[in-house]
């Protein structure tokens, strides 16, 4: 087999169908490697591994060879040039591999013209004759001998040349007798040794049965011991998957835990961020509850000292007012009483009345108890802010049964507003505002209506609270006023001075008041609620 033209195509330059061809060498002479390769390692170590020949041409050509029968010799063509000193090197150690591989010539068996399946027995009889001799069993010297001696004699002549010739038929009765003992005897001696033949060859035959037996026994133990084979092999396969699904989960769980791992670590760090900016929102808070302490006691300290300044300076006036406005009624009746009574003296005039105290300033100043922050801006009447109740939230509202029906013109109306006269669970928690209408007798005698809102808040047993957190006051006021009981003399001194003697009325000294509410942020302010006089025509 010529290999020519297993170059490398660098070097020399083959294209298209030589490229292609010397592609073809190149990979036979791979698949020639390795059975070669496989055939030394079967011999070193004693495996019974496959020769893999069928897979190019030229290995199946050298199959008797794999096969252990064959002979091959292989020229390996190289180039001592310095270029190619590698592939020299991997050449020379191919050919170095290719001579440690022996295989034995088979010596040629002798044909003989025995039946098929006789020559495996005369080999065994020739064998079990040869090891009785070794072992020095008896040897028949004298059969041997005769059998070797036992030679038909050769017949004498019968030519008879005269009638009266009594020698030749004698003689040639005599050879015959003899032949036929001699006959006689080797058909004797063939029969003893065609009978020990037989017995050997029974005892052969039992031996060959005996170990046919044995051969069994051992292919079924054998058999079994491949079935434990077998079934170890699928034990371990099957654990050797178990195991690796052990060591999938395993990996899983540990990139689980580093996961967890890192979130926690993460989640620690917030956490310690979150406590410290807790802590410092907490002492800057704590610093501001401080400030706003001190802040809300100076400023109230402040506002009740204007307040009572205020109050004092208002009252001080009021009195002196009242003072003045009284002088000026005495004087006036007693000048009417003058004009009716003539002729009697002028009393004397009065003494201006001195300030004495009141009973409120005889008081003790007391503080407030919740005195609330005051700004130093002009006090401005806060607006009328919107009703929460027209926001797009869910009402209850609860009317109790017993409520009146004033029949004003304005009437509360609340949307999407679930009206019950008793509060229930089931209504609550479909809402999440909550008002109550109270009716009850205002001061001046008027029913007034209050409108008690709250929040509805889900407890953290399930059920629902109501926290109230406002208050809107409907009320009806009369625009007109009963007439009031007044002396002709008051009515004439009331028209000549009439900016002066309003003062002196109850209802007008009572509708000027200083308001502040609780928890207002603005200062106190004057309100007037008191409505025009009627006059009479």
């Amino acid at each position: 087999v010529d290999l020519a033209g297993s170059e490398r195509t660098g070097r020399t330059g083959a294209e298209g169908t030589r490229i292609r061809e010397a592609g073809n060498i190149n990979q036979s002479l791979l698949n020639l490697r390795t059975c070669i390769e496989i055939l030394r390692e079967n011999q070193m170590c004693g495996t019974n591994k496959m020769v893999p020949y069928r897979d190019s041409k030229v290995t199946h050509l050298f199959k008797n060879y794999f096969d252990g029968e064959g002979k091959v010799r292989m020229v390996v063509c190289v180039n001592p040039k310095a270029d190619d000193y590698e592939e020299t090197l991997l050449v020379m150690r191919f050919a170095e591999v290719t001579q440690e591989v022996q295989v034995a010539r088979p010596v040629d068996r002798p044909i003989c013209g025995f039946t098929p399946g006789r020559r495996y027995r005369n080999q065994a009889f020739k064998e079990e004759l040869s090891h009785k001799l070794e072992c020095g069993g008896p040897r028949d010297k004298d059969g041997i001998s005769a059998l070797s001696n036992l030679v038909l004699p050769p017949l004498p002549t019968s030519e008879l040349m005269d009638p009266h010739d009594d020698i030749t038929l004698p003689r040639l009765i005599e050879a015959l007798q003899k032949r036929e003992r001699i006959r006689h005897d080797m058909i004797e001696e063939y029969n003893k040794a065609a009978n020990m033949m037989s017995i050997l060859i029974q005892e052969l035959d039992s031996n060959l049965t005996s170990k046919d037996h044995l051969i069994q026994e051992q292919n079924g133990r054998l058999l079994e011991k491949d079935k434990v084979i077998q079934s170890n092999k699928a034990e371990i396969e099957r654990l050797e998957k178990k195991n690796k699904n052990q060591e999938h989960k395993m990996d899983y769980l540990q990139k689980t835990t580093k996961i967890y791992e890192d979130d926690k670590r993460t989640m620690k760090q917030e956490l310690e961020s979150t406590g410290q900016r807790l802590q410092r929102e907490l002492s800057e808070r704590r610093r501001m509850e401080q400030h706003m302490h001190g802040m809300v006691s100076d400023t109230q300290h402040k506002w009740e000292k204007e307040c009572e300044r205020r109050v004092n300076a208002m009252r001080l006036e009021m009195e002196n007012k009242l003072w003045v406005k009284d002088e000026k009624l005495k004087q006036l009746k007693a000048i009417v009483t003058e004009s009716k009574t003539p002729g009697r003296p002028d009393p004397p005039p009065r003494q201006p009345r001195p300030q004495i105290p009141s009973r409120e300033e005889r008081r003790p100043a007391k503080r407030s108890i919740s005195p609330p922050v005051l700004p130093t801006t002009t006090p401005v009447r806060p607006l009328h802010r919107r009703s929460r109740s027209a926001g797009g939230e869910k009402w209850v509202d609860h009317k109790p049964s017993s409520s009146l029906d004033l029949g004003t013109v304005l009437q509360p109306v609340i949307p999407n507003a679930i009206q019950v006269s008793a509060p229930n669970e089931k209504a609550l928690s479909k809402c999440d505002k909550y008002v109550l209408t109270h009716q009850e007798v205002a001061s001046d005698g008027e029913i007034q209506t209050k409108l008690i809102k709250g929040d509805v808040i889900k407890t953290r047993g399930g059920g629902q609270a109501v926290q109230f957190t406002d208050i809107e006051t409907l009320k009806q006021q009369l625009t007109t006023n009963t007439s009031r009981k007044r002396k002709s003399s008051e009515g004439a001194a009331a028209s000549g001075d009439q900016k002066d003697g309003s003062w002196t009325d109850v209802e007008t000294r009572c509708s000027v008041a200083l308001e502040m509410k609780a928890g207002s942020k603005m200062a106190p302010g004057y309100e007037h609620h008191g409505m025009s006089k009627r006059r009479k025509p």
